[in-house]
């Protein structure tokens, strides 16, 4: 939990980002979360009556803070999908609970922050073919239920096939990969199959879930890129919206290295080359 407090703070200090560009949400409507999440499953969570079962599988005791923590993540990530349509890219601090169902949370996510702001656009007219990049280490597995029978929106999830999520829902694409893969072959996956995507889905917006848990140092992940790997497979996905004029918001998603410097510096990364690429 602490690189949340540490990457703005980096960032500020570095002089990458000035306090003017940091914005703080308000909590989400309620009818924008119903648009993601079953009504039943969000009463629970809203009046902390979710059972002991539901709470061991999100992995956090179940608070009221908790709640309006995760309902300031998903407003935050609406108001970088709107910010990046009049300025080409935007990113939140935090983020990235892809592990949130329709019905179900698990894995840290209560609420699908990157599918309720697409769902936010979609319902809004302000997108109507979205790409869900997912470079987690973990399946994007909330987000590929909540919308496998949703045409408009591809999910792509490239992620250790022997880590968790233990059981896999069904994306638009799954790659799969094997323990260890090392840098070189997951950016040339990753290189070759996200251009296919581009062309032949065209998508007019791209949510871009940058995990730093894919680190050789990181004691959850179970691949093998290094920490300049890691800022080129973001250099390769964020150049490539830059090419095709797509517009871009980034949330963080996972990072578990023993020495936080090490998911800091990796997150901070991600900052450094949206800068350098869109400002």
């Amino acid at each position: 939990m602490l690189k949340y407090e540490l990457i703005p703070e980096q960032l500020l200090h570095e002089g990458l980002i000035s306090a003017s560009d940091l914005h703080s949400p308000d909590p989400v409507d309620e009818s924008s979360i119903l648009r993601t999440h079953s009504k039943s499953y969000w009463e629970r969570v809203r009046d902390l009556t979710l059972s002991p079962a539901e709470i061991r599988r999100i992995g956090f005791p179940l608070s009221r803070e908790l709640v309006e923590r995760e309902m300031r993540i998903a407003q935050g990530t609406i108001n970088g999908s709107i910010h990046a349509i009049k300025n080409k890219v935007a990113l939140n601090v935090a983020g990235g609970t892809h592990h949130a169902g329709s019905d179900w949370g698990e894995g840290f996510c209560l609420l699908n922050d990157q599918a309720i702001a697409a769902n936010f656009l979609l319902d809004n007219a302000l997108a109507s073919r979205i790409l869900i990049i997912d470079l987690d280490v973990h399946q994007g597995n909330g987000t590929a239920e909540i919308f496998a029978r949703d045409d408009r929106v591809f999910t792509f999830s490239m992620h250790a096939e022997s880590n968790f999520p233990f059981r896999k829902e069904k994306s638009d694409l799954d790659l799969g990969l094997e323990d260890g893969t090392n840098g070189l072959r997951y950016v040339t996956l990753l290189y070759i199959h996200l251009c296919d995507i581009l062309l032949t889905f065209k998508p007019d917006f791209v949510f871009y879930l940058s995990g730093v848990d894919v680190l050789e140092t990181d004691k959850l992940g179970k691949l093998n890129l290094s920490i300049q790997e890691c800022m080129k497979r973001d250099a390769m996905v964020l150049g490539l919206c830059k090419e095709h004029a797509i517009p871009v918001q980034i949330s963080m998603g996972g990072g578990y290295s023993p020495n936080i410097k090490h998911i800091v510096d990796a997150h901070c990364n991600t900052f450094r080359v949206a800068g350098d690429l869109f400002l």
